[in-house]
Parts: C-alpha cells; sequence; structure tokens
C-alpha cells in the first residue's frame, strides 16, 4: 500500500495538477466583455482582455484599436454573434465563434484563449472559412 501512494505522490510531483476543463461561460464572458468594449469604442477597456503576447505586439490600446477595426471589423462592431465549440488544440483552448457583420455576412472566428494570473485572455484571433448556407 506504501509502494502504491509512493507511485502516485511521485507521479503527482512530476505531471503537475490535472487541469480540468475551462468553464466555457468565462472564457465566452471575456470574449464578450472584449466585444462590447469594441462596440463602445473603448480600445482601453478592450486592450485589456488581451494576453501577454498580443498586448507586447501591439504596444498601446491606440495601435491595437486600429488593428481591429482595420482588420477585424467584423469584430469591431458586429450586428450579433454565437457560440459554438471550445476545443483543445496541441495544448491551447480555441473558442470558435459565429459572428454577423452589420451588412448581414457571417464570419467563424477562432479565438486562442490562455489563462494568466488575471484570469482567461486572447491570445490571438483567426478568420476561418465562412460556413456554406444554402437554401
Amino acid at each position: 500500500m506504501r509502494r502504491l501512494a509512493l507511485v502516485v505522490t511521485l507521479f503527482v510531483a512530476v505531471a503537475g495538477p490535472l487541469r480540468a476543463e475551462p468553464d466555457p461561460q468565462a472564457i465566452q464572458g471575456i470574449i464578450s466583455s472584449q466585444i462590447e468594449a469594441f462596440l463602445a469604442e473603448d480600445a482601453d477597456a478592450a486592450f485589456a482582455f488581451a494576453a501577454p503576447n498580443i498586448k507586447r505586439r501591439f504596444g498601446t490600446p491606440e495601435v491595437f484599436g486600429r488593428m481591429v477595426r482595420q482588420g477585424y471589423p467584423m469584430v469591431w462592431a458586429p450586428e450579433d454573434l454565437r457560440y459554438l465549440e471550445l476545443r483543445r488544440i496541441a495544448g491551447t483552448w480555441y473558442q470558435k465563434v459565429l459572428i454577423t457583420d452589420d451588412d448581414g455576412a457571417l464570419h467563424v472566428l477562432d479565438y486562442a484563449m490562455t489563462e494568466t494570473a488575471d484570469g482567461w485572455r486572447i491570445a490571438g484571433v483567426q478568420i476561418l472559412p465562412a460556413p456554406e448556407v444554402g437554401v
């Protein structure tokens, strides 16, 4: 019995704590909060939801906001959004989001999420091919 306890203790010490699946509502809440900040044209608040890698890359909320307005207009001013699946790929959690822009066009985006000391943060966004819509 002691030997089993020692093996389990060593496994936990070497492997570290086992991570549970993240709370999808926590991740979706961060994305929604950032989009609400964009809708309010508050780049400072939106920048606060960015992961450290994004903050280093863009440096200031103004530069970040300009990049989003120009490169991701559907995120800056969405008409509607719907959360799709949350999945883990190569150790990173991705939240897929379906956004309808103000022209009614559909956009699928993948939000890479990272957990920091301040909670979940957005580490990147990728535009995916739009879904086929049939009549």
